[in-house]
């Protein structure tokens, strides 16, 4: 059994503005639990920020509840203890301070005798392969360097849960395999980490599960693969390396679609007949079509939810 590191049940939250009450969160209750990366989503506006601020204990709800390893936020200050972010911007660091004199700082700030937050970071700068920057401001670091230098702070008195936002906004390609790769060992770790961003295909990549917040409303909690699949039309396409015209003919009779040499099976009943018809020429794939997050956040967040079209799908993959 999965041990739950966050529980958030019934959170609502409204503000009032010049006589005007916007309901910014409306029942909003998730879970995490350890080794689990939440993928947290949402269109601007939605109801994510606020929420993030009431787990993190920065905004008060005006009802439900926030469980971070069994400690209220908003009750008991050391639940706080218990949580690590990483803000988008790497706002949680000090421009002017080095990697080192960074983690110092922010680990006896969180509690931690100067000995043990020395020796914290010197493991952390190590493991993150920062060892070589230890004397130089963060402000002359890298973007990719900075990021590993906020992860590395928001870890230094190795928190339960991880709350991350936009962890690979404005990184070139080395730096963000280099997160991701962080992410999943630090959730492999035992760590719940939640996860913010606007860049779906890396949120699809390392979730375990995703819940989507549209107009402050949960609108899909669940397993990223089981949300994928009740997304994917239950059809088939087959690459074949030629396709004589003949062929082609048959298919069409039967109901199948022909692109090229790309064959698209929009009834899995007939994806037999449509081999039986391909004998003996050679199929480079066979696979299904499968809708992607990107795909699922835009048909449960637009106001008017339009069909997946597989053959659109493909073509932008």
């Amino acid at each position: 059994m999965v041990m739950l590191l966050l529980q958030v049940q019934h959170l609502y939250k409204a503000y009032r503005t010049q006589g005007k009450i916007t309901h910014a969160v409306q029942d909003v209750s998730l879970e995490i639990g350890a080794q689990q990366v939440l993928a947290f989503l949402g269109p601007n506006g939605a109801g994510k920020t606020t929420t993030i601020k009431m787990i993190a204990g920065l905004v008060l709800p005006d009802r439900g509840a926030v469980s971070i390893a069994g400690r209220d936020p908003h009750h008991d200050s050391q639940a706080l203890r218990s949580v690590g972010a990483v803000l988008e911007g790497s706002r949680n660091l000090y421009w002017r301070l080095t990697p080192a004199e960074n983690l110092e700082y922010f680990g006896v700030l969180r509690g931690l005798s100067r000995r043990v937050a020395r020796q914290r970071s010197r493991v952390l700068l190590d493991r993150f392969e920062l060892s070589h920057k230890t004397t130089t401001n963060v402000q002359k670091l890298s973007r990719g360097m900075q990021q590993k230098v906020a992860i590395a702070v928001a870890l230094i008195h190795e928190p339960p849960l991880l709350l991350l936002d936009e962890p690979t906004l404005g990184l070139d390609v080395e730096a963000t395999q280099t997160v991701k790769r962080l992410v999943r060992e630090i959730a492999s770790e035992g760590r719940a980490v939640l996860l913010t961003t606007h860049q779906l295909d890396i949120a699809e990549e390392l979730s375990d599960r995703v819940a989507i917040i549209n107009q402050g409303k949960i609108v899909a909690e669940q397993s990223t693969q089981a949300l994928l699949q009740q997304f994917s039309s239950a059809v088939y396409r087959v690459e074949m390396s030629a396709l004589p015209d003949d062929r082609v003919a048959r298919l069409l009779d039967l109901g199948a679609l022909v692109e090229g040499t790309t064959i698209h099976i929009p009834d899995p009943t007939l994806l037999y007949p449509v081999l039986d018809i391909l004998k003996p020429l050679p199929i480079v794939r066979l696979e299904t079509e499968r809708a992607t997050l990107t795909d699922v956040f835009l048909k449960l967040t637009q106001a008017t939810p339009t069909p997946i079209n597989p053959l659109l799908n493909r073509a932008t993959n």
